[in-house]
């Protein structure tokens, strides 16, 4: 079964309590799926209980896709089976790298837009989609520098991606406004750009701001509510593409539920005012 179309949250075990107590109208929770890669304990207590009345969407962020190496086979092994364990509704990962010879990184870190990079990622793509028996969604990310030898727009990279291996897209819209702020190009530019009927999960976060000589560096730090311009380009997207699965995004300074869960519910709001528009 698909994600529903509509808001969902990233779960923080702090709000477990809150959750069960007062069963939110969500349409699904999301986790990293490294954070579940144990054989047990109290994770896992939680997000079995959590399964039981929500749609779960597992967010991946170790499989280094746009790294030059294979998948690691054991990190792959180990997702396969916890989608065997939870059949969640949702598989994605980012279009970053984040290892390099057996050394893994803390960071998702970006990769040229060429035509081998390119058959790099769909090799990776198809690949993990073969092992994992699903589709999964590939997420734009936010970057704060261009390579030079990039000969492809991102977005028609991640066309190319999805054309050629039928995985899905993550459209992370705060990633969007942070990367174009960042290069000083147009969000509204790249939106027009990418084709919405590939996305099947859209994603909401709040960004840290720093003014340069430059001009403003934005970082994509999730520590913060959902800035308004990037409400009114997710008003774009859902006014185009109808309602999807939409994941307000908080893993740093996490606030208490009753605030996470109002960004979630704005979300909503927007979802029914573009469907009263039509």
């Amino acid at each position: 079964m698909p994600l529903p179309r509509a808001p969902g949250l990233g779960f923080k075990s702090e709000h477990f309590d809150a959750i069960r107590t007062t069963r939110p109208a969500l349409g699904f929770l999301e986790v990293h799926a490294e954070n579940y890669m144990g054989a047990g304990g109290p994770p896992h207590r939680q997000l079995a209980t959590l399964r039981q009345d929500y749609a779960l969407s597992l967010h991946g962020v170790g499989l280094s896709i746009g790294g030059p190496d294979r998948p690691d086979q054991g990190h792959l092994r180990r997702l396969r089976d916890l989608i065997s364990r939870y059949e969640p509704a949702s598989f994605s990962e980012h279009l970053a790298w984040s290892s390099h010879g057996g050394d893994y990184l803390n960071d998702l870190l970006p990769l040229p837009y060429t035509p081998e990079t390119l058959q790099i990622v769909c090799d990776h793509v198809d690949e993990v989609q073969s092992t994992l028996g699903c589709r999964m969604l590939l997420e734009n990310p936010s970057t704060y520098l261009l390579f030079a030898q990039s000969t492809l727009p991102e977005t028609t990279f991640l066309a190319e991606v999805a054309g050629r291996t039928g995985c899905g897209l993550l459209l992370d819209v705060n990633n969007v406004f942070v990367s174009c702020t960042n290069h000083r190009t147009d969000p509204v530019d790249w939106l027009a750009s990418i084709p919405l009927h590939h996305v099947g999960e859209v994603h909401l976060g709040g960004h840290a701001r720093e003014d340069l000589p430059s001009g403003p560096l934005l970082i994509d730090d999730h520590g913060c509510p959902v800035a308004d311009p990037v409400w009114q380009l997710y008003a774009r997207v859902i006014a185009q593409a109808g309602p999807l699965p939409t994941l307000i995004e908080w893993d740093n300074d996490v606030p208490d539920f009753p605030t996470l869960l109002a960004e979630a519910e704005r979300a909503a709001r927007v979802m029914a005012q573009a469907a009263e528009a039509v």
